[in-house]
């Protein structure tokens, strides 16, 4: 491991670890033996069964979680979202896709599942991400698309949470 602040590799000490994001994650705080400093690490599983992900050329490209991430704070970029609250949408859509799928996947597919779930968390990135993922012609699919989701948010009592989820 190398440490961010002075760069020495190997040259840290495990002071904690736990389990974190519902045990799919080990948190570790670690401590440099050379400039003293602490910093935090994480350790996720890698899945073995490498999901395909087919693009709209009809190319296959092995699926990158660091794509989706990315598509995502490119559309909340100056929203009130803090990224763990964009990792845990990717930990929710990833999960979704690998009980579906077993071998190949669409990019339409990923896109639909990112949208329904940013769509839930917040209204106006999810039509920043809807208006690249849908490759609107003009401008009335953009409006129609944002009516939709007013439409959406007025069926909803003010203030109520709802029953069922």
């Amino acid at each position: 491991m190398r440490c961010p602040y002075c760069r020495e590799i190997n040259q840290d000490k495990v002071i904690d670890s736990r389990l974190s994001e519902n045990g799919e994650v080990i948190r570790r705080r670690r401590a440099c033996i050379a400039c003293h400093k602490r910093f935090t690490t994480k350790e996720r599983v890698e899945h073995d069964v490498r999901l395909m992900v087919i693009k709209r050329d009809g190319s296959r490209m092995p699926y990158e979680r660091t794509k989706v991430l990315t598509s995502l704070q490119r559309a909340a970029y100056k929203r009130p979202l803090a990224d763990e609250d964009l990792n845990r949408l990717v930990d929710a859509v990833e999960d979704i896709l690998f009980k579906k799928y077993d071998r190949e996947v669409s990019s339409q597919a990923i896109g639909a599942l990112v949208g329904d779930q940013l769509r839930k968390v917040d209204q106006i990135a999810y039509v920043r991400f809807a208006s690249v993922y849908r490759r609107f012609q003009d401008l009335g699919e953009l409006i129609d698309e944002a009516q939709e989701v007013i439409k959406e948010r007025k069926a909803e009592p003010p203030g109520q949470r709802q029953l069922f989820e």
